[in-house]
């Protein structure tokens, strides 16, 4: 039977993720995921596409204290509020995610002073307002309306561990190291199912302790260079650049994203809103039928 065996949440965009044991399930995903994210003086969000060293960025979840703890090599300590109340009054500026743009909340001076000096560049963290209904693309999501927060443009990525296994085969089998899954930095990673099966997929029941929690595998994932990035060093392999990508370009060309390299899939939540989601929790996967 097909099971959670990873669960991760990425709380600031691009930088690095947290690995969980069991993560509430949301609307827009999992609690806190890309809940807040890195931007320029014109409010374009930062990644580690132009940005490596955001992978370097650690945090952490300090509910008992409602606070987000950031930390990186050679910087205090930072934190910052969970909860947008706690802000107080923060200043609205304008950003964009690709091509949607929306309002968010500036998390203040001590922030830009910390994430500017650190990536050195004029940098902010913003946190998204809960307020914004940022609407996933009905091309991918039909009848279903979904909405995300700073996510690239959807509310999950999901990847068999069986898809990376495979690559991780093809790698070794040309000389190159395997690489981890937070390459891909997935939201939920599930055993049981054969290589690339996701990509098939078009819903997956998750079996929680209250109910189930159902989501719909919408799009494949299309890959930049971002998974090239060692995420504990913030820069490619200097002996194997532009790996995974290039292994990847021979068999992982999607048709249906105009020959664009795919690796996971993007999902939505179409139920079981609050659902507690755990590792070891059973799954049901239907597959998709094309006409």
């Amino acid at each position: 039977m097909p099971a959670v065996s990873g669960l991760n949440i990425y709380p600031i965009k691009s930088c690095a993720g947290i690995a969980l044991n069991e993560a509430r399930l949301l609307e827009t995903g999992l609690e806190y995921d890309r809940n807040w994210m890195v931007v320029d003086r014109d409010g374009l969000m930062l990644t580690q596409r132009s940005h490596g060293r955001l992978a370097l960025i650690r945090v952490a979840l300090d509910e008992g204290n409602g606070d987000l703890i950031v930390a990186a090599p050679g910087m205090p300590e930072l934190r910052t509020p969970l909860a947008v109340t706690a802000l107080g009054r923060p200043a609205l500026i304008e950003t964009r995610v690709w091509r949607d743009a929306m309002s968010a909340f500036d998390t203040g001076p001590q922030t830009e002073a910390w994430f500017s000096t650190f990536l050195g560049v004029p940098a902010r963290l913003v946190r998204f307002d809960p307020a914004v209904r940022r609407v996933v693309d009905p091309l991918w999501t039909g009848d279903i309306e979904a909405i995300t927060q700073f996510a690239d443009g959807f509310p999950l990525l999901v990847i068999g561990e069986a898809s990376l296994a495979d690559l991780n085969r093809r790698l070794t089998g040309k000389g190159a190291p395997s690489i981890p899954m937070n390459r891909f930095r997935p939201n939920l990673v599930f055993t049981g199912i054969d290589a690339y099966h996701e990509d098939y997929v078009e819903s997956l029941t998750v079996w929680t302790a209250d109910g189930t929690a159902q989501l719909h595998l919408v799009k494949p994932c299309a890959r930049c260079p971002m998974p090239s990035i060692d995420q504990d060093s913030g820069a490619p392999d200097p002996q194997w650049p532009n790996e995974p990508l290039d292994t990847m370009s021979a068999y992982r060309g999607n048709a249906r994203l105009d020959g664009a390299l795919t690796f996971g899939q993007n999902a939505i939540v179409s139920s079981g809103f609050g659902a507690r989601l755990a590792l070891g929790q059973q799954i049901d996967a239907e597959l998709r039928f094309e006409d």
